[in-house]
């Protein structure tokens, strides 16, 4: 009887110790999960810092003097741009044209869709009252009013767009239009393109023409002004326009921009600004279709946010240590030949050239990668590039200085050695 109570004892004692084990394996687990919980979300936080909730397919904030991409969402996916081609137009117009230059109205120009300037055919304006109706209002009959002036024919004035991109390293863009309506056309492989651009080449063509082009005071004067009027040169009609960069007025700092809408490439936005010496450019395409007109607007604000809150002007520039290298089959300075020739080595930069401002952020470091020989062959001429110095951040080569010789070396030769010995033998 005894024997049978112990036993039943022993069970619930059994059964309390399992459960208590079995409670603090749970309680275990439930503390294991809440901490890969924790850590899950504040690595949310932090990559949420450098997340924007952006509306638009594909956006680019550059730093406008270095071409650096500071912030990126699908930046080389190839899109349509709509009138913010007209930043191309507008800049080869400036460079190839003159303002006072008389454009007459073609048939064709006029009868381009909506928006339009709407002047008939034959009628005459000032090159720089048209350039502010492509860019104030991006009228698109006068694109192709400029267009045909400058080159002869929209195709032409789109090839001369085209080697432009090229030039400036838009390898992703392709222009078939001066006013960014919808087309494709055939390129030099004999492939079939569409009228696109990335938002990295678009960003990059906007910092061309604000800040790097030769006609770029005249671009920023145009692209800045809020209200225009003019007439033909024969004073039978009148004009007015209007900018519909918005934020111009509303976000300090900006000083250029250009919208534009398609049904293709939805609003599209291309915008420079410049704070406390620090330049921007931003791109954004696909940033919503109607009735979302003001989305570009939102991402342009939160885009140059980012950029003046995250990023400081920093000189990067640094002298570098250069060794001067052995000449093989040199002449030493002494002449003594059982000394090893070395030749002395020069940036040769001028003084404004002796700094590298660029925008950093916090954590980011430029490091400098110096290119140089450890041996040069005989003869070296004073001025002969023989290496490089190059900054880079983040793998990605930013500035190059090319290191030049300062000195000539000789070389040695059978009539020098025989000049050097009758100098040694004879008095």
């Amino acid at each position: 009887m005894h024997g049978g109570e112990n036993s039943v004892e022993t069970e619930k004692r059994s059964r309390r110790i399992t459960r208590k084990r079995d409670r603090r394996k749970t309680a275990a687990a439930a503390a294991l999960l809440l901490a890969v919980l924790w850590c899950i979300c504040a690595g949310a936080a932090e990559r949420e810092e450098e997340h924007l909730n952006l509306y638009a397919q594909s956006a680019v904030l550059m730093d406008a003097d270095t071409g650096r991409v500071l912030y990126a969402k699908d930046a080389d996916t190839p899109r349509p741009m709509a009138s913010t081609t007209k930043i191309m137009t507008c800049i080869l117009a400036l460079e190839y044209g003159d303002l006072d230059d008389a454009v007459t109205v073609s048939s064709y120009a006029a009868s381009q869709p909506k928006v339009r300037l709407g002047a008939p055919a034959g009628r005459t304006f000032r090159l720089e009252d048209l350039l502010y109706s492509l860019m104030l209002e991006s009228h698109n009959d006068t694109a192709v009013m400029i267009a045909e002036h400058i080159a002869g024919s929209a195709a032409g004035f789109a090839e001369l767009m085209n080697r432009k991109a090229a030039e400036l390293g838009c390898a992703d863009t392709w222009f078939v239009t001066p006013n960014g309506l919808d087309g494709t056309s055939e390129d030099a492989d004999g492939n079939e393109r569409q009228h696109s651009t990335t938002a990295r080449d678009l960003a990059a063509m906007m910092a061309y023409c604000v800040w790097k082009s030769p006609k770029w005071e005249e671009f920023l004067k145009i692209t800045g002004t809020q209200n225009y009027y003019f007439t033909d040169l024969e004073g039978k009609g009148s004009y007015s326009c209007c900018n519909h960069n918005a934020l111009l007025t509303q976000l300090d700092g900006v000083c250029s921009g250009k919208t534009g809408f398609t049904g293709g490439a939805g609003y599209c936005y291309v915008a420079a600004l410049e704070d406390d010496g620090r330049r921007y450019t931003l791109a954004l395409l696909g940033c919503g279709w109607p009735p979302n007109k003001t989305y570009k607007w939102s991402d342009a604000r939160e885009l140059f946010g980012y950029g003046t809150g995250q990023y400081k002007k920093t000189d990067a520039f640094l002298e570098p240590e250069l060794t001067p290298p052995a000449v093989a089959g040199g002449i030493p300075q002494s002449g003594d030949l059982s000394e090893t020739a070395r030749v002395e080595l020069t940036l040769d930069l001028k003084e404004e050239e002796k700094t590298f401002p660029i925008l950093l952020k916090e954590g980011e470091q430029v490091r400098i990668r110096r290119i140089l020989p450890d041996t040069i062959k005989a003869p070296v001429r004073r001025g002969t590039a023989v290496g490089r110095i190059e900054y880079l951040l983040d793998g990605t080569v930013l500035r190059t200085d090319f290191v030049y010789a300062a000195e000539d070396v000789p070389a040695v030769t059978w009539s020098w050695c025989a000049r050097h010995l009758l100098k040694l033998f004879l008095p």
